[in-house]
């Protein structure tokens, strides 16, 4: 390819990378997601013509151009870093919950996955109890005892059960993110596996007469930890989809561009098996009423619906303001 080729094969793009440098300087506005998106392909786009055009066409003016060119993109997209904490504020504050908003038919799924596992293993020990024993594996069918919950309240290590139940939930999450690269299957196993579990137990407390009992040592820290695997579900769910089904771009292009959405939600459940972890350190084994227990619970559901509405209500105005700016 001689350079007068070269050229007219990018020129194009190179073009519409400036257009759009200009009106996003002049605007001084808020960006959109889908600018950004296209800002960063042209860019990558202009940073790898550069890099072609540096090692065949060294001398030549289109050089200069490029390198002037990728020079201003780069000052442009990195203008005005704001601080670590306003970044963190800015992500869990709107970032996080738009994904959401964006998703939340992966995360449904990854719900009603869990639910089909649950119902299933139920149904199964209800119609046979001998069935516990092969639907859970040895070491919980064989510990589990009805009688004896709630025997040790009070009396177990918080600090350490709180950090080994926060790094097992966080590794179950992420499992179920990164199931995603197996076109999903991986992460419909693992939301199945532990549906089956919870389903299982309930059915055996359900036969002991202690279902009011075995939910109240569940929801309190269930509600935000099963939400948390539920959103880690719908991330590895939705970046398996776009595998299995990736339109107009390639596998390799999908898997690189979902695979950015799917962390960003990842991340975003971090603080949730904090909590969740927390909950289920301290309060779940503490010496206190049920009905203390199912308090915690329907708080935990109240500040998940809160920091929602909240976050949504961030979007709503920052869209309005990026509006009128426009």
């Amino acid at each position: 390819m001689n350079v007068k080729q070269f050229v007219k094969q990018h020129r194009a793009d190179w073009k519409q990378l400036e257009e759009l440098m200009t009106t996003l300087h002049k605007q001084k506005r808020h960006i959109s997601g889908e600018e950004i998106n296209q800002f960063h392909r042209l860019y990558q786009k202009a940073t790898q013509n550069l890099s072609y055009s540096q090692t065949y066409f060294g001398q030549d003016d289109v050089t200069a151009y490029l390198n002037g060119l990728v020079a201003k993109s780069h000052n442009l997209l990195y203008r005005d870093q704001v601080s670590s904490m306003k970044q963190i504020r800015t992500f869990f504050g709107t970032t996080f919950v738009r994904l959401l908003s964006e998703q939340w038919r992966f995360v449904v799924i990854a719900m009603l996955l869990f639910t089909l596992g649950a119902a299933g293993s139920f149904a199964a020990v209800i119609n046979d109890p001998l069935h516990l024993y092969s639907v859970l594996p040895p070491q919980i069918a064989q510990g589990v005892n009805p009688d004896q919950l709630g025997a040790s309240d009070g009396m177990v290590d918080a600090p350490v059960m709180s950090a080994e139940i926060m790094t097992n939930n966080i590794q179950v999450a992420i499992l179920a993110f990164a199931g995603g690269i197996t076109f999903g299957l991986l992460t419909i196993y693992i939301l199945i596996y532990n549906g089956i579990i919870i389903g299982a137990l309930a059915a055996l407390f359900w036969q002991y007469d202690k279902t009011y009992d075995f939910w109240a040592y569940i929801v309190p820290h269930g509600m935000i930890e099963l939400t948390a695997i539920f959103i880690a579900g719908g991330a590895g769910l939705l970046m398996g989809y776009k595998l299995f089904v990736p339109g107009s771009y390639s596998r390799g292009y999908q898997l690189k561009e979902q695979a950015k959405r799917s962390v960003q939600l990842l991340l975003g459940t971090i603080p949730l098996f904090i909590i969740a972890g927390v909950i289920e350190g301290f309060i779940t084994p503490a010496a206190i009423s049920l009905e203390a227990k199912y308090l915690v619970a329907i708080i935990t559901v109240f500040g998940l619906v809160f920091y929602v509405a909240i976050g949504k209500a961030l979007l709503k105005r920052k869209d309005s303001r990026a509006t009128l700016d426009s």
